[in-house]
């Protein structure tokens, strides 16, 4: 090889190796656009700060199915660059924390999660690395997620003793069919875990690669994320990411919908009783920046006895409704805002606000949590 031809090589190299970044850069770009127009969000599960040998903080180990929940710990190993080197001589792996699960428990039906935190996430992309160190039983590792409980979740799982990636779903404890792909899986080798969901559907790539059809399922809408594995498998998982649309508040929801189907309201307001004891506080409202703010003590009254105030100003008129739950308790006060017109009297007024509210109570959940 001339000296001019290892010189073009080195140029190649470096040429290719700037479009890969920049490429990867853009893909993300475009993730985050396309995770939601109010404003997607990027997290990245890094242990590289926290102490090896001891379980990852902020995480949460727990088991589903029989058995102990599993042997969470941050270690150091190697790992692939995320790039390849642009030398030959440079090396393509380096030394980095990574979060590994380390028991060998024989237990059939035997799930160690761990789960990333107590965010719930609806429409979310996660890409995670993991490699299949080993096992007897099984040699398994995956990702649950939309995780409600041990009982509840979406789960997709490699194994390299099947040769194979599959998704299902756990409901109430109990296995759903079974979807994925048979393909070589070898333990030792990292891979790449990239899981798509926006509303029902569920898109699932390994390496990239389309790794099944889109899947549809309205079983679960939010819930946690989590790694997962089964039985013995010895598992490792590193470079952890996600792209989300934060979650808007069930009540702010609520609000905004509300506004958009009525077009004589000026103003909606609700109040919990979620500052201090016996003070109400704005849990949602249709100007976002009042939210957070102290109510007044009609607030309390409406939600402690579910009285009715009336009040009227110079072109408008306010009823603070008490919005009760499924159970009929009263969990909130609504303040309703309208326009006034000639002639208007309070009986008229409540009688306008009833619809409002009573459509906001057919979204409040049994249990009232209207802040979540």
């Amino acid at each position: 090889m001339t000296m001019m031809s290892r010189a073009q090589t080195l140029v190649a190299r470096l040429f290719f190796g700037t479009l890969w970044l920049m490429h990867k850069k853009l893909l993300w770009l475009v993730l985050a656009l396309l995770a939601g127009t109010v404003g997607a969000a990027e997290r990245r599960f890094d242990v590289s700060e926290q102490p090896l040998d001891q379980a990852p903080a902020g995480y949460f180990s727990t088991v589903a199915g029989t058995g102990k929940p599993g042997e969470w710990k941050v270690i150091a190993t190697e790992v692939p660059l995320a790039m390849q080197a642009l030398s030959t001589n440079a090396p393509n792996v380096t030394k980095k924390s990574v979060i590994a699960q380390l028991a060998e428990d024989f237990t059939d039906e035997h799930f160690p999660m761990l789960i990333l935190g107590n965010d719930t996430y609806n429409d979310f992309t996660l890409t995670t690395r993991f490699k299949i160190v080993g096992g007897v039983i099984e040699q398994m590792a995956g990702v649950a997620f939309r995780v409600q409980d041990e009982k509840n979740y979406y789960v997709v799982r490699a194994s390299a003793l099947g040769n194979n990636l599959r998704f299902y779903k756990m409901v109430n404890g109990q296995r759903g069919p079974i979807i994925g792909p048979e393909m070589e899986m070898p333990k030792g080798v990292w891979h790449e875990l990239t899981v798509e969901c926006k509303g029902n559907q569920i898109h699932i790539l390994l390496d990239g690669t389309e790794a099944m059809p889109t899947l549809t399922d309205n079983t679960f809408s939010a819930g946690r994320i989590a790694f997962w594995t089964k039985s013995d498998s010895v598992s490792y998982f590193a470079d952890t990411r996600l792209v989300y649309t934060p979650r808007e508040p069930l009540a702010q929801g609520i609000v905004r919908d509300a506004m958009v189907n009525h077009s004589h309201l000026l103003g909606l307001q609700v109040f919990m009783m979620a500052g201090k004891p016996g003070e109400p506080r704005l849990v949602a409202s249709n100007q976002e920046k009042e939210i957070g703010q102290a109510g007044r003590k009609s607030d309390a009254d409406t939600i402690a006895r579910g009285t009715i105030y009336y009040n009227k100003e110079e072109g408008s008129t306010t009823v603070t409704l008490p919005l009760r739950d499924r159970n009929g308790d009263s969990v909130a006060a609504v303040r309703v805002k309208m326009k006034s017109f000639k002639g208007q009297t309070e009986e008229n007024a409540i009688l306008r606000a009833l619809p409002v509210v009573k459509q906001m109570q057919e979204r409040v959940p049994a249990t009232g949590d209207l802040a979540d």
